[in-house]
C-alpha cells in the first residue's frame, strides 16, 4: 500500500522532530484532524508510524491510507501532553480516537467565589458562574492531598448548607474539632471567612511561603510535645509544599479565553506561533513564518506578524498575550479597541507564553534543520542568551576563551567550543602565549583571538556566532580590535567574574542578567570549562617545566632523553616512582643509565 507521506519533504520534518514530550495531530490532504495523541517522545512515536503494518485492522488500514501530514505542540512533560492530548480531542473530535459517551473530563479544585461563604470542591464540570478553577489534575491522588491540606489548615466549611439563608441552631462535629468556625450559626462572619477563602486562593495559586511557614511552626509544637509522628508527617507535608510551586503548564487561566503569540527569531527567520486558549485550554495553534527580518528590530517583527496575520484572523477574543511590547502598540489598540493586549512577567498567563514561546523556537528549528542550514538543534537556553544579549543571530556557536597563568610564568590561554549549548571537545583549543602576553593579560587576551580567527579564516572554516572573554571591560576592548583589525564580524560578550557582569560592545554600562536566568548559567558554563581546560593546561606546561629543569641538572641526559622522560611518566613525581626496569625499556637507556638516573634524582630530592 502506497502512502502520501513518503515524500522527502515530510520525511525531512519527521527526523527533525524533537525528541520530548507533546501531542501529534495527524491530518489527511485538506488538513483535517484524523488521530490525536501524545507522546514522551515526539520523534520516536510519529516514526513508528512510518513502519508500521497497517493491513492487521480495517480501521488503521483505512488511517493508514488517509495520513498526509502531521503537527505537533511540544509541552513540558508527559502530564501536560495527558492533559493537552484530551483538550484537542475535545475540540477536533477526530475520526479515529476514541471517545467516551459520557465524555468525562479530569477532576480540577473549584472555590465558588460568588457565594456569601465559598466553598472548596472537586468537580469535573466548569458550570458555576464567577467560581474559580484550579487544574485539571491528572494525578488525583495529588490533587486529594491538596484537599486535605487546605481542610487540615484552612477553616472551610464542608457542609453544603445555603449560608446565610439557611442557618443551625448549633454546629456540627467540624467546629468542635477545630476544622470550621461555625458561620452556619453566625459565629464567623463573612469579612473574616472572606479573608481566609484569599489565603486559600493564594496557596492554590502556588504562593505557598505563608502555608509553608504555618506547616513548620506545626512541625516543631509537635516534635516539642513529643508527637514525632504527626511531626514526622508534617516534614513530609512540607517537602512536598517545597515542590509544588511548579505549576502545571497545561492547566485553566481562570475560566476565560486567550489568544497567545509566541515568538521565535534567527537571523533573517523568524516564527510568530498563535495559541488559542478557549476556557481555560489549548484548542488549537497556527504559526506563520516571516522572512527578511535580520535587519528588523524584535518589535517591529511582532507588530508586522500581529497585522498582516492575528488581526486579519477569525476568532478571536478579547486577551492577546504577547512576549514583549510590539513597537506600534498604540496604532494596534486603534486597529483593535476590543482587544486588550498583555505582556505579563509572572503567573499563569506568563507560563502560558513560555509554552508558546517553546512551540516557536521548536518551528524556527525544524525551519532550519529541513532546510539543511544546520544539523543541530539549539536548546532553550541557547534561544534565551541570543535575546537578552540583543544577538541577531541565535548564538549556536558559542565559544569562551580564558587565560591562565602562574606568577608571570607558564601563561596560557584556552577556548572551549559550544555548540547547541552542549560541549564540542573536539573544537577545544589551547595556545601558548608567547611575546608580552605572558605578563599583560589583555596583550594575551588580543594574541588568541587573532591566533584562533586567523587559522579559522584562513582554513574556510565557519566563525563561531558568539565569542565570550572571560573578564570585564578591558579584556573584551582588546577582543574586540583583534577582531576588528583582522576585519571580521563576530559577536562579543564578556562575562566578570565577582558579580557576573555582562559587558557587550555597544553598552556602556554592564548588563545585569538574573542569577536563575538560563542565558546566565549557559554563559557561566562555558566560562567555568574554559577555566578548567586552560587550568590543566597551565599545571601541565609548570609540570614540564619543572621535570626539564630538575634533569638539567643530571649530567647525561640530553633534550631527547628528558623528552622520552616525560611522555612516559608526566612529571618528576612519576620519574621517581618508575622502576630500573621501566626507564631502561626506554630508547637510549639501558639498566646501569636508568639506576644512576633515580640514584641521582634521590640524592636532589634530600
Amino acid at each position: 500500500m502506497s502512502r502520501p507521506i513518503e515524500s522527502e519533504r515530510f520525511q525531512r520534518k519527521v527526523e527533525t522532530l524533537p525528541d520530548g514530550p507533546g501531542v501529534y495531530l495527524w491530518k489527511d490532504r485538506d488538513g483535517t484532524v484524523l488521530y490525536v495523541g501524545k507522546a514522551k517522545s515526539l520523534r520516536n512515536r510519529v516514526r513508528a508510524y512510518l513502519h508500521t503494518d497497517f493491513a492487521q485492522n480495517p480501521i488503521d488500514q483505512r488511517l493508514g491510507a488517509l495520513l498526509a501530514d502531521v503537527d505537533t505542540i511540544v509541552v513540558p512533560d508527559e502530564a501536560q501532553s495527558l492533559l493537552l492530548e484530551n483538550n484537542l480531542i475535545k475540540e477536533f473530535r477526530p475520526r479515529f480516537n476514541v471517545r467516551l459517551k459520557d465524555d468525562k473530563s479530569y477532576p480540577s479544585i473549584v472555590v465558588t467565589r460568588d457565594d456569601p461563604y465559598p466553598r472548596v470542591l472537586v468537580t469535573r464540570r466548569r458550570d458555576i458562574p464567577r467560581a474559580r478553577y484550579f487544574g485539571p489534575y491528572t494525578d488525583v491522588a495529588n490533587m486529594r492531598r491538596t484537599l486535605t491540606l487546605i481542610r487540615r489548615l484552612f477553616t472551610v466549611r464542608s457542609c453544603s448548607d445555603d449560608i446565610p439563608r439557611q442557618m443551625r441552631e448549633r454546629p456540627c462535629l467540624d467546629y468542635y474539632i477545630g476544622k470550621c468556625k461555625a458561620p452556619c450559626v453566625g459565629w464567623q462572619s463573612e469579612a473574616d471567612y472572606r479573608v481566609m477563602i484569599n489565603e486559600v486562593l493564594e496557596f492554590l495559586d502556588g504562593k505557598t511561603l505563608d502555608v509553608r511557614g504555618r506547616v513548620r511552626d506545626m512541625m516543631h509544637r509537635a516534635s516539642e510535645q513529643q508527637d514525632y509522628e504527626r511531626a514526622a508527617t508534617l516534614r513530609d507535608t512540607l517537602k512536598w509544599l517545597e515542590q509544588i510551586d511548579t505549576n502545571q503548564a497545561v492547566e485553566t487561566i481562570g475560566t476565560g479565553s486567550a489568544d497567545v503569540v509566541g515568538y521565535a527569531r534567527d537571523g533573517d527567520d523568524a516564527v510568530g506561533v498563535w495559541l488559542r486558549l478557549r476556557k481555560g485550554r489549548v484548542v488549537s495553534r497556527e504559526h506563520r513564518f516571516l522572512e527578511n527580518v535580520e535587519t528588523e528590530v524584535d518589535a517591529d517583527v511582532l507588530s508586522a506578524f500581529l497585522v498582516r496575520y492575528y488581526l486579519t484572523a477569525e476568532d478571536r477574543v478579547r486577551r492577546l498575550v504577547v512576549p514583549l511590547v510590539p513597537s506600534d502598540l498604540e496604532s494596534l489598540e486603534r486597529l483593535a479597541p476590543e482587544t486588550q493586549i498583555r505582556c505579563p512577567q509572572r503567573g499563569i498567563a506568563q507560563r502560558w507564553l513560555a509554552l508558546a514561546e517553546q512551540n516557536a523556537r521548536h518551528l524556527l528549528e525544524s525551519l532550519r534543520i529541513e532546510s539543511f542550514e544546520t544539523d543541530e538543534r539549539a536548546a532553550d537556553p541557547v534561544y534565551a542568551l541570543g535575546r537578552d544579549l540583543g544577538l541577531e543571530r541565535v548564538p549556536r556557536s558559542l565559544v569562551c576563551i580564558d587565560i591562565s597563568t602562574n606568577q608571570g610564568r607558564d601563561t596560557v590561554g584556552s577556548l572551549v567550543w559550544f555548540e547547541a549549548g552542549r560541549p564540542k571537545k573536539s573544537e577545544y583549543r589551547k595556545f601558548k602565549i608567547k611575546g608580552i602576553g605572558q605578563q599583560d593579560d589583555y596583550a594575551a587576551i588580543h594574541e588568541v583571538v587573532t591566533r584562533y580567527l586567523t587559522r579559522r579564516r584562513d582554513e574556510g572554516k565557519a566563525l563561531p556566532d558568539l565569542m565570550v572573554i572571560d573578564g570585564g571591560k578591558g579584556q573584551l576592548g582588546a577582543a574586540r580590535v583583534a577582531v576588528d583589525q583582522l576585519g571580521l564580524e563576530v559577536a562579543l560578550a564578556s562575562l566578570a567574574k565577582r558579580e557576573e557582569e555582562v559587558f557587550l560592545p555597544e553598552r556602556a554600562e554592564a548588563l545585569h542578567l538574573s542569577r536563575r536566568s538560563e542565558s546566565l548559567r549557559l554563559l557561566q558554563r562555558a566560562r567555568d570549562e574554559a577555566h578548567r581546560f586552560g587550568l590543566a593546561y597551565s599545571r601541565k606546561r609548570r609540570a614540564q617545566r619543572t621535570l626539564t629543569s630538575e634533569l638539567l641538572e643530571i649530567p647525561g641526559i640530553g633534550p631527547m632523553r628528558r623528552r622520552r622522560l616525560l611522555e612516559r611518566f608526566g612529571s618528576l613525581a612519576g620519574i621517581r616512582s618508575a622502576t630500573v626496569e621501566e626507564i631502561a625499556a626506554l630508547p637510549g637507556f639501558s639498566p646501569g643509565s636508568a639506576a644512576r638516573l633515580l640514584d641521582r634524582l634521590k640524592a636532589l630530592s634530600r
